[in-house]
């Protein structure tokens, strides 16, 4: 059976991952700004408050995960009011050591694992566009193994480290999202694939994106009338049914262009198109630049990481 979730991580190629220990005690607050990487951490002591720009404050307790798919600016703080100090996080992920905020020398209130994760593919874009801004699991006595793993292996040099790693991520990924709430998640696949109609119309959709479907080909996968079916999709995944299927299909063909390196007719064939030139209109019109002009910047973005 086709698994939407896991064709989203694959897409991505979950690559490495950053992680180190961060605590907090007394009266303490940090303000991160917008990071871009999608970012994790799991509570392994203690509680502390959680301020995502744009979200409800959630209170983490031991053993909770949170999975940030974009990372935007949030707060990490105690329960005391205090004004937040900010923090840059392109330099707070070059430190090597733990992080310890707030008063020093006494028992930390909350000890914290946290980290981002890298992907070879450019279009990490891809985890916000289809994700809830801010995926919150509650006793992940699982994840928390998981980032216990990679945390460990990150601290060490052994042989086949990257390729455990990258396994590893793919794994943690796909168990938050599969333990993350479904039913009273924001709109995102998330929710979609939670509801069993829609997720029987999401799954066909990946099965075969080059299919020239319809809103009602799509609506009968899911026994559910045309109007119906587009109105609850809509509801629950955020996008009608004819927007996601485009965007699922442009994410495929920018892994195609990049990773593969096929040409436009190939592409095109792959996504459901008629033609070279009908595909490179739509792709154009959907990301903000010709297919050719993608691949090359992708190539260079490429290029210029292997030179690091």
């Amino acid at each position: 059976m086709t698994d939407p979730l896991s064709d989203v991580i694959s897409l991505l190629r979950p690559a490495d991952v950053r992680a180190k220990a961060i605590s907090g005690a007394g009266t303490w607050g940090v303000r991160y700004s917008a990071y871009g990487h999608p970012s994790f951490c799991v509570v392994t002591d203690g509680a502390c408050l959680l301020q995502v720009e744009g979200a409800e404050p959630l209170r983490l307790e031991a053993g909770d995960f949170v999975f940030l798919p974009s990372t935007p600016a949030f707060v990490l703080s105690g329960f005391e009011v205090v004004e937040p100090h900010p923090i840059d996080p392109v330099s707070a992920a070059g430190r090597l050591e733990a992080l310890h905020h707030g008063t020093t020398g006494v028992e930390p209130d909350v000890r914290l694992l946290g980290g981002y994760f890298l992907f070879d593919s450019p279009d990490t874009a891809l985890l916000g566009a289809f994700l809830p801004k801010v995926i919150h699991v509650r006793s992940a006595e699982r994840l928390s193994v998981l980032v216990r793993l990679v945390r460990e292996e990150t601290l060490q040099s052994l042989a086949g480290r990257d390729l455990i790693l990258a396994r590893l991520v793919e794994v943690l990924l796909i168990e938050a999202l599969r333990a993350a709430p479904g039913d009273d998640a924001p709109a995102g696949l998330l929710r979609g694939l939670a509801d069993s109609r829609l997720a029987a119309s999401i799954r066909e959709i990946h099965r075969d994106p080059a299919r020239t479907w319809t809103v009602e080909q799509l609506a009968k996968t899911a026994a559910l009338s045309r109007s119906a079916y587009f109105q609850r999709f809509t509801r629950a995944v955020g996008l009608p049914p004819m927007e996601y299927l485009l965007a699922w299909r442009m994410a495929l063909a920018k892994d195609l262009l990049c990773r593969e390196r096929m040409v436009m007719e190939q592409v095109a064939e792959r996504v459901g198109y008629s033609s070279a030139s009908t595909f490179s209109t739509a792709f154009a019109r959907h990301v903000g630049r010709p297919p050719k002009a993608y691949a090359r910047a992708a190539s260079l973005l490429s290029e210029m990481k292997t030179a690091l």
